[in-house]
Formats: C-alpha cells, structure tokens, sequence
C-alpha cells in the first residue's frame, strides 16, 4: 500500500520538471500547460475527501486495489494520449484514483496494525510520502533526458500491477457495506467538488491575474458559497458523505492545523528550490536533483530518530520542536545569495529533512490515535486533504510574492545602482569598483546588467517567499499548549 501512495504522490512531481517537454510534444501554449498538474490536483483532493465514505462502502482493502488498479489504467491513458484534452483528461482519472490512495494507507496504519506498532507502520508511511516531493523533479527530469515523457507515466505500470494484485491477495481489516452506496448525497458530492475544484482554480490562476482582479473575486465569491452551501448540507445529515464533526475533537482540530502549514512548507519548498536552482543558477534536472537530494537523504537519518524521540517524549514536544526546526530550516533559506549553490544550500536542506517526521509522526497520532476505528477513514481522508490544501495555498503564496515583489525589487536595485550604491553592485555581482557614482552609470552600462539585476531581484524575492513559509509553518506553534497528550 505504501508502493501505491508513494507512485500517486511522485506522479505530480517528476512530471514537473518536464512540463516543457510535454508542452512541445502535444502542442499546447501558454500557461495552458499548467492544467496537466490542476487537473491532477483537483480530481485528487475531491477523492481525498471521499475515502471516507467509500472506505466505509466499499472496505479499505477494495478501495485501495480499485484506485491503484484505475491509477495504473490512467497512467496508461496518459502515456498513449497524442493530443493535450485527452491528456489532461486522463490526468483526471489518474488524480482521483491516486487521491484516494493516501488517506487509505494512514487509515491502514490504525486498523491493521495494534498500538505499539503505530509509531512503526506511520515512519514507514510518511517516509515515502515526504520522499517522494524531494527525489520527484530530479527523477522526472532523468526520465525525460533518457527516455521520452510518456516514461513519466509507463513506469507506473509494472508497480501498479504488482500493487494492485498484492493488495487483493491480502486479508482486509474491515468489510464492504455496499448498501451504504445507496445512500450517497449527490448534492453534497456535487457541492464539495465545486468548492474544492474552484478553489484549485483561484489558487493555481489568481497570482498571474492578480488578487484583487474582478474575475479572481468573483472565483472566490464562487468557491465561498459553495463552501458554505456544503458545510451546511454536510452538518444536517445523519450520516454525511464526510464528517466534519470530527473537527469536534480538540486534536484533530489543532492537528489537521498543524498539517495544513506542513502541506505550505513542504510544497512550497519543493517548489522554490529547483526555480530558484534553475533560473538563478542555471542548473538542469539532474544538477537539481542532486542538491535536492541532500533533503531525502536528512529525511532518511531523521525517521528513525523521529521514532525514537516519539517513544520516549510526549509527541506534543516532539510535534513542537519538528516544527520549530522545520521552520527554521525554511527560514534559513531566505538569506541565500545570487552565488548560492550546495554548500550554501546545504544546511537549510538538513534542517528541514530531520525535521519532517518529526512533524509528521506526532501529528498524525495525535490526530487520529485516539478516535474509534469506524471514525479513522473519514478523519485520515480530512487530515490528509488539509495537507494537500496546505500545499496548494504554498504555490500560490510563492507565486503571488514572486509575482509582486520581483519587479519591485529590480527597480529598487536598478535605482540603487544608478546612484553609485556598492552594497547592490555586490548583491547583483559586479565589481564596485565599476560604480564611480552615477555618472559612470548610464542606461547602457545598466541594460549590459539587466540579467544580473534580474537574478538578483529574484533571488530577493525568493527569500521573503522563504521566510513567509517559516512564519506560517511557526504559528500553530502557539496550539501546543492546547493539545491534549496522546496515550
């Protein structure tokens, strides 16, 4: 089951480093491209927030081996697409079946495994579902280079068969109850969908249309309404298609919380370091993956310490200084320079590996140890979907400060240069000693520095997108206090 989750989280990710390759191949322009990973990211979130109720109807072990065998199918679909509607059309597919395998296996950590293995069978779990945002770009930019961007999508085959047959095979920890597909509220369904999807929608394109811009106010005014047309559908059925009173348990509240700003500074960081690597340092995917390489290893190192610490510390301790090193970590990725590489990244990188399961482990016991086994698929699917959500409000964070702050910072260095200011000389590499005050600085001599005043003005960027990640990661901080220890 943990094969199957890490294939749907990496398929996202190693297809993101070859969207331009995808671009050129089935002809598509613009930012339409980008509706190769929404529409993957739509379907995904809408399935995470149903695996309860279809765990429920159709028994964890059946719901698995039909997403897996339908993800393995849409990978297919994806590779043999020759026109881009019949790709993203697939991806759809891929997304949903692919959503639903997540949640499943932290459900599964609970119900097939007694108490004292939880804390093993969740590292194992969380391991290949950090892994797989960090090895994903540099993997899926060696598959490109080696082979042709339909691999991206054939290697899922030979794995999702043996998955998908394996899981057959194997005991179940629970049984179908068919009948409940009777009761299916498909207005809910239907509510739910438009508000996760619209909001997939405004996340993904507000930052290039710009917040306050009519179309992007009146998306949101949209996903609001849907939002509280299906809180109120859900609230008023005995048994809704997800259960939001879970939110009633003081834990899983504050620690769906908490894995809503893991989501932010674990997408978000995915997501800046390899722009950062590749516009600023001009590295490909292979030189991408393999500074990027330093986190998957930290978080390998840091699993089973996270383990230990949970065993013998209260987790809302070990919760707490995770997320404190987390954010650091990210933290200290805004004080990188244009001349930033390896060693520069190093540590940030280290920082933040260790610290992820000791983010992930205590929160995830924390939220659904305590809740009975008939409440853990619906509470799994509600937790995992915060992640996710978390993730997606990253991307937009990055976007959106890269998109205003990148102009203001070129102007301000351009300014700054043509009045003979070392420090920006410095900042955007050329030689002070090339400043003589501004008349040695005409237009010319700055068009000739365009390029570097760009990559420096984004690197400035860059970091006060870093440190606004470690702000959100740091501010549940204050819900510690509030948590109850787990037995």
């Amino acid at each position: 089951m943990c094969l199957g989750m890490f294939m749907a989280i990496l398929d996202i990710q190693i297809v993101a480093s070859s969207l331009p390759a995808i671009e050129a191949a089935v002809g598509v322009a613009g930012q339409g491209i980008s509706w190769i990973q929404t529409a993957y990211l739509i379907a995904e979130v809408v399935a995470i927030a149903l695996t309860g109720f279809l765990g429920r109807a159709m028994s964890l072990r059946w719901l698995f081996v039909l997403a897996a065998g339908g993800f393995t199918l849409a990978s297919a679909g994806c590779a043999a697409s020759e026109t881009f509607p019949v790709l993203v059309a697939w991806r759809v597919v891929q997304g949903f079946c692919g959503g639903a395998l997540i949640p499943a296996v932290f459900a599964a950590v609970f119900l097939l495994f007694p108490p004292r293995l939880h804390e093993r069978a969740t590292m194992l779990a969380g391991l290949l579902a950090m892994l797989a945002p960090t090895l994903g770009p540099a993997l899926g930019g060696w598959i490109t280079q080696t082979w042709s961007w339909h691999w991206l999508f054939l290697v899922n085959l030979a794995p999702g068969v043996l998955v998908t047959a394996a899981v057959a095979a194997m005991p179940a920890p629970d049984r179908p109850q068919w009948r409940a597909l009777r009761r299916l509220d498909l207005w809910a369904l239907l509510l739910l969908v438009a508000f996760l999807g619209l909001l997939e929608v405004l996340l993904e394109e507000a930052p290039s249309w710009g917040w306050s811009a009519p179309r992007t106010l009146l998306l949101a005014a949209a996903c609001a309404a849907a939002l509280a047309l299906a809180v109120r559908r859900l609230l008023g059925r005995a048994q809704p298609l997800v259960d939001l009173r879970a939110f009633a348990d003081r834990n899983f509240a504050a620690a769906s919380a908490f894995s809503f700003v893991l989501g932010v500074g674990l997408f978000g960081s995915v997501y800046m370091l390899p722009l950062f690597l590749g516009h600023v340092r001009g590295h490909g995917p292979l030189g991408i993956g393999e500074i990027m390489v330093v986190t998957g290893a930290a978080q390998l190192v840091g699993a089973p310490l996270a383990v230990w610490a949970e065993r013998r510390c209260d987790p809302r301790l070990v919760m707490a200084v995770g997320y404190a090193l987390f954010a650091a970590g990210l933290g200290l990725g805004g004080f990188a320079t244009v001349e930033a590489d390896f060693e520069g990244l190093f540590w940030p990188q280290v920082l933040r590996g260790l610290a992820v399961m000791l983010c992930l482990l205590p929160a995830t016991r924390l939220a659904l140890g305590q809740l009975p086994p008939h409440e853990v698929e619906n509470a799994s699917g509600l937790f995992n979907l915060l992640r996710n959500l978390g993730g997606a409000c990253g991307l937009a964070l990055v976007d959106t400060v890269l998109s205003i702050r990148v102009p203001h910072h070129a102007a301000a260095l351009a300014d700054r240069l043509l009045a003979g200011d070392a420090t920006a000389a410095r900042e955007v590499g050329l030689d002070p000693a090339l400043l003589q005050g501004a008349a040695t600085m005409g237009a010319s001599a700055l068009t000739m520095a365009q390029p570097l005043v760009e990559k420096a003005a984004l690197t400035a960027a860059f970091n006060e997108a870093w440190w606004l990640a470690a702000l959100c990661v740091a501010l549940p901080l204050l819900l510690v206090p509030w948590l109850r220890r787990a037995a």
